[in-house]
């Protein structure tokens, strides 16, 4: 089997417009979340989110690319230009042929539906354009990457609500670890901060109104962001050849699934997830620093998670760092793995680990380190990132610091 390294990266999210940014943000603790600025917030119950604030679409795309780019895809082409930039590689002849994309997003084209579905049913409007569907379908922002960059590869979009991008990643890594590719661009986009996307989240009841504060008793549910996180996977003997700069190994990968309900989670499906990506990896509980945690802010995610950490970790679960970072950039929902995973990639190569922030009071049911407030200095060999969606769908990758 090929040993998989990460050779490129980019972002774009509440916390900032490229990885440098993100990660000076999230480094100094700083929070992206913020009022909405959406048509008809005034209608909504939840009015903060974590917005990319100031986007301005022609400033990077002609009025033709806009007609058929929804922002989710937007957001994705951006995150795509910095970390195939950041890799060097050019895609043409085989290595265009033995590369491509694997993205996750749940909601996809969800701020062009709900234009369209405003413009039909509320303005009533008998037309739409003749490309919405192409611009709203899941698949637009994978199709749109392989084209932009000549890679005709296996090319797919997963839609596994908050594990999208974990599982996009977990799937584009095991491709190039299989050699059936020697590179895929992997990660995830979501825009779901429209009016209809918000509404809808709010029936759920598991929002906040005012900050995201996981693992904090009294924490009062998670807040939605958006943006994109997009990498680079690629073969550690052909990235060695060609003199690439190596962000971080990919060493495991594993999903599970709950079988049990569709919206309460499972320390038995999280703890299998968490124990399988190591087992994948082949490491011991010892040799894990630190854990990127999915950490919603949500009572029930977040005392199953450290239940399930627990669980699998033993005495050595003491001794972990574990935070989340979505109390920065919120819950990107079928993008957040690939945000956070620059959390991880930040923890390995700079060692300095992400604080989960708006900590307030220890929860006796989250009794983990989980770096309060303020962000911590350690060398780290060894992380994971966790994403458990609606569903029960678990899905849990290992990296280690770059060889």
């Amino acid at each position: 089997m090929k040993r998989v390294v990460i050779t490129g990266a980019g972002t774009i999210n509440a916390l900032g417009a490229s990885v440098p940014e993100t990660m000076a943000a999230m480094q100094a603790g700083q929070c992206g979340i913020g009022d909405l600025d959406i048509r008809d917030v005034e209608r909504l119950s939840i009015r903060i989110g974590g917005q990319v604030k100031g986007y301005d679409a022609d400033a990077h795309f002609n009025r033709q690319q806009q007609a058929l780019y929804d922002r989710f895809t937007q957001f994705t082409l951006l995150a795509a230009r910095e970390a195939i930039g950041q890799s060097g590689l050019e895609f043409s002849g085989q290595l265009a042929a033995e590369s491509g994309v694997v993205l996750g997003t749940s909601g996809g084209g969800l701020n062009t539906q709900d234009e369209n579905y405003r413009a039909v049913y509320e303005e009533g409007k008998n037309r739409v354009h003749p490309l919405i569907v192409p611009k709203l379908m899941n698949n637009a922002a994978t199709s749109h990457v392989s084209m932009e960059w000549n890679l005709k590869g296996p090319s797919f979009t997963v839609a596994t609500a908050c594990a999208s991008s974990n599982h996009a990643m977990g799937q584009a890594f095991w491709l190039v670890r299989s050699g059936a590719s020697r590179a895929m661009i992997a990660g995830g986009s979501e825009s779901m901060l429209c009016f209809g996307g918000v509404k809808a989240w709010e029936g759920l009841r598991v929002m906040s109104k005012d900050a995201c504060r996981p693992f904090s008793l009294g924490r009062t549910g998670m807040v939605q962001g958006e943006g994109a996180g997009v990498f680079v996977f690629e073969e550690l003997e052909h990235a060695r050849k060609r003199g690439a700069e190596i962000l971080a190994e990919i060493v495991g990968f594993s999903m599970t699934s709950d079988a049990s309900d569709i919206v309460m989670p499972s320390k038995q499906g999280a703890a299998r997830a968490i124990a399988g990506a190591m087992r994948d990896a082949r490491l011991n509980p010892d040799d894990v620093g630190y854990i990127n945690a999915h950490g919603t802010g949500t009572a029930a995610n977040d005392k199953t998670e450290c239940a399930a950490v627990a669980d699998v970790f033993g005495r050595h679960a003491d001794k972990l760092m574990i935070s989340s970072t979505k109390s920065m950039h919120g819950h990107l929902i079928g993008g957040t793995g690939a945000v956070e995973l620059l959390a991880c990639i930040m923890a390995l190569r700079d060692g300095i680990v992400a604080p989960t922030i708006g900590y307030q009071e220890p929860d006796p049911e989250c009794a983990l380190n989980v770096v309060p407030n303020e962000a911590r200095d350690a060398k780290v060999d060894v992380v994971l990132s966790n994403a458990f969606a609606f569903g029960g769908l678990n899905a849990v990758l290992a990296l280690r610091r770059a060889p």
